[in-house]
């Protein structure tokens, strides 16, 4: 039988033919079918290795949690040296993700990652070895710059190798490594936690090194990014990178032409830096809708206190009532399981239900849970019935926030800018992200002291309906859309709600029927 291709490369329609003629095209549809499943795992094992650098992130964040009890009582740190020692990795983070914008459009995506790896290797490995409350600031202040650079650099990565369909999913997978981080993090005090005051913690710090022997072996996996590659002039390059990433091979050219135009007022204005900077501060109205979306929706993700729950939860269940070090790490081993279940949840999701009706569902959730977790402490505290409530509102947080904000958040920021500012806004974002995490995570304990756990929970219950109506009001449904209409999207008309379909996008499905 004859096989009659639409637009997107799929098999419509059927004819009979002679038997010849008949195995011909089963071959043809075995071979897609082969070149399908090849470019899928391709593009997969590209995005798991570009997302190692987000292990490194959420294992600190987990394993400081429980590391930092033991720190204290090592180096006997103050309860404002303990605030700062946990907060100015995020703080810190901003100077790695304003240089990453510029070093990934110098350098190549893939070879920032590779340096965002080294320096917080080195960071980690002089935290481990730290004599004292000096030595470890400055371990710390370098792994706060590697993960600058690894948190603004790996979605993008990955939202420019991926394939339009499957671009949501795999631009969540430094999501999912930070939650896998995170629980290991959790597991690592747990398992640490019988050792020595003086050795445990930095036993818990120094296996977050291992991580650093993988990303090694990616830098001779992953090729850099085709949109880079055009950037550089190197077409031919990255045409062999399209026809390893996308299953369609009649897709390639289509896709490699709508990148040279995108990019090609780039390389024919010879953008420089301070041009792309001058465009972000002083933006066309299409250029502020993104910023606000893509700036926005970061802060709000760390200003809703996701960061507190994660890294002072033991200090959390205490308030609850939980007694002993091991029952509070175990109990955070519980809201780790949590967080990576609901992120992978959220993969399978994020492409087929959409960004915005997932964020609806995250953003209400974690009010309630917040909220409820506010009155669980100031009502209900040292008690079973308080203890098993608070657990449950902590553990409700963080599934709510890891199956939409959290990996929903970097999908957005990575997609909605045009290629000729993507990297440095994207930098941006991440800025305004590390920046809220580093002011949450310094102030939690002083602010907490002032006007109670509960009291403090109460507040994030409170910016997190705030992000409700920010989702309601400014952002698109970027589903199913290429990067390339993502742009004309904010460019020619303001993002519309509800997930309508604009005109353009009525007119590319016709044409493509």
């Amino acid at each position: 039988m004859g096989i009659q291709e639409n637009g997107n490369g799929g098999l419509l329609k059927y004819k009979r033919m002679d038997s010849d003629g008949m195995e011909e095209d089963v071959a043809v549809l075995c071979e897609d079918k082969r070149n399908d499943m090849s470019s899928r795992k391709y593009v997969l094992v590209c995005a798991i290795f570009a997302s190692l650098n987000s292990v490194l992130l959420g294992y600190d964040v987990g394993v400081m949690s429980g590391a930092i009890m033991f720190i204290q009582q090592d180096l006997k740190i103050t309860e404002v040296q303990e605030e700062v020692l946990v907060g100015i990795l995020s703080i810190v983070s901003l100077l790695g993700s304003l240089a990453g914008g510029r070093t990934s459009d110098a350098i190549g995506r893939k070879w920032t990652m590779a340096f965002a790896a080294v320096v917080f290797q080195s960071g980690a490995l002089i935290m481990t070895l730290a004599p004292d409350f000096k030595v470890l600031m400055i371990g710390r202040f370098l792994a706060g710059i590697g993960i600058g650079f690894g948190v603004m650099i790996a979605p993008v990565y990955i939202a420019e190798i991926s394939p339009t369909v499957a671009r949501g999913s795999f631009t969540s997978f430094p999501e999912i490594f930070i939650n896998l981080g995170i629980l290991l993090g959790y597991v690592s005090n747990y398992a640490f936690s019988g050792l020595s005051p003086h050795i445990n913690w930095r036993v818990m710090l120094g296996v977050g090194i291992l991580p650093s022997v993988f990303i090694g072996i990616a830098l001779f996996v992953i090729p850099e990014s085709p949109r880079w590659l055009v950037m550089k002039n190197r077409i031919d390059e990255a045409r062999l990178v399209l026809l390893k990433t996308n299953e369609n091979a009649n897709e390639v050219e289509e896709r490699l032409a709508e990148i040279q135009q995108a990019a090609g007022h780039v390389n024919a204005e010879k953008y420089e830096e301070k041009a792309v900077w001058r465009e972000l501060l002083n933006p066309s109205p299409g250029v502020r809708r993104m910023l606000i979306t893509g700036c926005g929706i970061q802060c709000f993700q760390q200003v809703t206190g996701i960061d507190a729950t994660v890294y002072y939860s033991p200090t959390i269940f205490k308030d609850a009532g939980i007694k002993g070090n091991t029952q509070l790490l175990a109990a955070t081993v519980a809201v780790g399981f949590t967080k990576t279940i609901f992120i992978l949840i959220a993969i399978f999701l994020i492409d087929k239900v959409g960004r915005k009706p997932l964020l609806y569902v995250s953003t209400i959730g974690m009010t309630t849970c917040l909220f409820g977790l506010g009155l669980t402490l100031s009502l209900l505290g040292n008690g079973s019935v308080g203890i098993k409530l608070a657990i449950l509102c902590v553990c409700g947080n963080v599934a709510f926030f890891s199956v939409g904000i959290g990996p929903i958040c970097w999908v957005l920021t990575s997609e909605i800018f045009p290629l000729r500012l993507r990297a440095q806004a994207s930098a941006l974002g991440a800025v305004g992200s590390r920046v809220s995490s580093g002011v949450v995570a310094m102030s939690f304990l002083s602010v907490s002291r002032k006007i109670t756990v509960g009291g403090t929970f109460f507040v994030f219950a409170a910016i997190s309906a705030l992000s409700v109506a920010f989702v309601h009001k400014c952002v698109p449904e970027t589903k199913g859309k290429s990067l390339e209409e993502i742009e004309m999207m904010f460019q020619n008309d303001p993002p519309q709600q509800g997930g309508e379909m604009e005109l353009e996008d009525v007119k590319h499905l016709m044409q493509t029927q």
